[in-house]
């Protein structure tokens, strides 16, 4: 999460550029997981945690190392 301070026309300098970078990142998400921009969307939201398995699923991971 990010803490923003100051006066108003900060944080929302600070809010414009978070939404931006989010945008981005779920772009980047959406083109390398091949999951649909609404989903990551949705998934990154707020916090999503997944198992290894589900990480392979998603696209997020391309294989699981097992323990030897």
């Amino acid at each position: 999460s990010g803490g923003a301070q100051g006066q108003a026309p900060e944080i929302q300098i600070h809010a414009k550029e978070l939404l931006y970078t989010r945008e981005r990142l779920n772009g980047i998400l959406a083109k390398h997981t091949k999951q649909p921009l609404d989903v990551i969307e949705k998934d990154t939201d707020r916090d999503y945690f997944m198992s290894a398995e589900e990480a392979l699923k998603y696209g997020i991971v391309d294989k699981i190392i097992e323990k030897r």
